[in-house]
């Protein structure tokens, strides 16, 4: 039921809100074909497989990679911060390149730049190519890191949480497959680092398919048109602020034909929303990357076997394979995702004091639980996706809010070991990650709550 005004000026408004039952249209006016959405579903699933291998099969093998190429600790220290690094660099071209060639051509040159990185860093014989192989692999992750939740705007636009849960699902398992079975398939093959690294470039192959029939959409910054309403729960735009979005259009233009949208999000560094936004996802990240890089060592400091440990971080990977399904879905059934914010942040600040206080007797526990706490990822992809009314406001929001996200995210991993070599033990470093659940829960609360970066123009 519309809230318009029954005296709605006929120059404001140019087209009728689509039926929420129909299938979305796709830009040229025409119905996306099931085969289509088909083939988009599946590379979804087999790029998102691809997003972690590249880092967590190099974290399995640091110790091996780290003697085979001579590097120094401060080397190889300094190898754990590059992800979030080049994700914040090179994810800020993700945009322009969506406008260029559209975002399934950009997707499927992400999968090639990680095969080819893949395929590279075995072949390095420095430390320099190696770096530069693993910069090419990381630059393909980061442009798809950012085009992800555009993709499935795109096509799915009534169907964003499912879809969101779908890829992040997959992400989560080919993190957790990554570091269990690098150093198992390693062994298998003869002990050759090299070749424990390069097989993932199997996977990334496969990814590569099903993009190439989609190269020449470009057409995927489509735009949901301010006032209308998407079918599915994650998706919908107001109608309240359809007038008022719309009358603002025609007073611009003289016509309702130019979407607001698209003029009031040139200062998208004005909006409170897309920096909290940008806030809660590079804490998440911090956490993410100092559970991924530290956690095994403060369990082997703890007295657990060094096998243990390493299924524990497994399982802590794993728990975001089933949960990185259901908290989007849930997100995109609540007009505030604060509470999710609140109850991962929760878990978080258990767990952490459960590493604190009795590391190795609670160690399963506390795997769980911060395994739970990281799934604050697909819950920030999803509110990415419902922050904005059109594909071009999430496909900027999405550059924004990744890109001084993971910047945010660079010092943590660094910091963690600092305080550890210096304090001589896991309190102050534990203390730290548990005590920046209390900032994560508060932005993610505000980014969170129900209204658009439109909204706030």
């Amino acid at each position: 039921m519309s809230d318009e005004p029954k005296t709605l000026d006929p120059a404001a408004v140019t087209r009728p809100a689509p039926v929420p039952e129909r299938p979305a249209p796709t830009p040229d006016g025409g119905r996306t074909a099931r085969w289509t959405l088909g083939l988009v579903s599946v590379g979804l699933v087999l790029a998102a497989l691809n997003l972690r291998p590249a880092i967590t099969s190099l974290g399995a093998l640091l110790e091996e990679v780290s003697a085979g190429l001579h590097m120094s600790g401060t080397v190889a220290g300094i190898l754990t911060s590059v992800p979030p690094l080049c994700f914040a660099i090179f994810g800020i071209t993700a945009p322009r390149l969506a406008r260029r060639f559209g975002p399934a051509a950009v997707v499927c040159a992400g999968m090639a730049a990680i095969l080819a990185g893949l395929l590279l860093r075995p072949l390095a014989s420095g430390t320099a190519a190696f770096l530069a192989a693993s910069a090419l692999a990381l630059m393909g992750i980061a442009v798809s890191n950012v085009l992800m939740p555009v993709i499935v705007k795109r096509y799915f636009p009534d169907r964003i949480g499912s879809m969101t849960g779908l890829y992040s699902m997959a992400l989560a398992l080919g993190t957790s497959l990554a570091a269990a079975l690098t150093v198992p398939m390693t062994d298998a093959l003869g002990g050759d680092w090299r070749l424990g690294l390069g097989v993932w470039a199997v996977i990334a192959a496969l990814a590569v398919l099903p993009w190439l029939p989609l190269v020449k959409d470009r057409t995927g910054t489509a735009r949901t048109e301010p006032g209308t309403k998407e079918s599915g729960a994650g998706s919908r735009t107001e109608s309240r602020s359809a007038p008022r979005t719309e009358s603002r259009t025609a007073s611009r233009t003289g016509s309702g034909t130019a979407p607001a949208a698209e003029t009031a999000l040139r200062p998208l560094y004005r909006s409170r929303t897309a920096w909290a936004l940008a806030c809660f996802f590079g804490l998440q990240a911090t956490g993410a990357y100092i559970t991924m890089g530290w956690m095994p060592q403060i369990f082997r400091d703890a007295g657990v076997p060094a096998s243990t440990a390493g299924v524990l971080l497994a399982v802590t990977m794993v728990m975001g394979v089933p949960l990185a399904f259901v908290i989007p879905r849930l997100a995109t059934r609540m007009r505030h995702q604060g509470p999710i914010v609140v109850a991962l942040g929760t878990c978080g600040l258990v767990g952490y004091t459960g590493l604190l206080l009795a590391p190795a007797g609670g160690a399963w526990v506390w795997a769980v639980l911060l395994g739970i706490s990281n799934c604050s990822f697909p819950l920030a992809l999803t509110m990415i996706g419902m922050r904005s009314r059109t594909g071009t406001g999430v496909v900027r929001l999405s550059a924004f809010a990744q890109c001084v996200g993971y910047l945010i995210s660079i010092p943590g991993p660094l910091l963690v070991g600092v305080l550890y070599q210096h304090s001589g033990g896991w309190g102050v470093p534990i203390a730290l990650m548990g005590g920046l659940m209390v900032p994560q829960m508060i932005v993610g609360s505000l980014a969170g709550r129900d209204r658009t970066i439109e909204d706030e123009s």
